[in-house]
């Protein structure tokens, strides 16, 4: 996952090829590590330091490379607009993480990776 918060938060994981998992904390980052290495699913917040999950998914959306890796949202904020917006760029999900237990997460992400 791509996610502003500290990464010993336990929902701040980009889960790979073979189930391998990284942390990464802002989305320069992420997109570094992705484009060298395409996972199999991201999860990403919107609310990171720098560049936001928006800006993250329209560089994957906007990129060959990365434009076909499964993306679930995962954050705090609820706006409409980025909901909208976010639904237009295609996800393959977008959750409250209020809303979301870890055993509701975990059955998401297993379900995508059996996809």
């Amino acid at each position: 996952m791509v996610d502003g918060e500290l990464a010993s938060d336990e929902e701040a994981v980009v889960l790979g090829v073979e189930d391998r998992a990284l942390d990464v904390i802002a989305g320069e980052e992420a997109l570094r590590k992705v484009r060298a290495e395409p996972p199999d699913l991201i999860l990403l917040d919107l609310l990171m330091p720098k560049m936001t999950g928006i800006e993250v998914l329209k560089a994957l959306r906007a990129e060959e490379a990365t434009r076909e890796i499964r993306v679930l949202i995962l954050s705090n904020s609820s706006r409409e607009q980025d909901v909208e917006e976010i639904k237009t760029l295609g996800v393959s999900g977008y959750f409250v993480k209020a809303d979301l237990s870890l055993q509701e997460l975990g059955d998401m992400v297993a379900r995508l990776l059996e996809a």
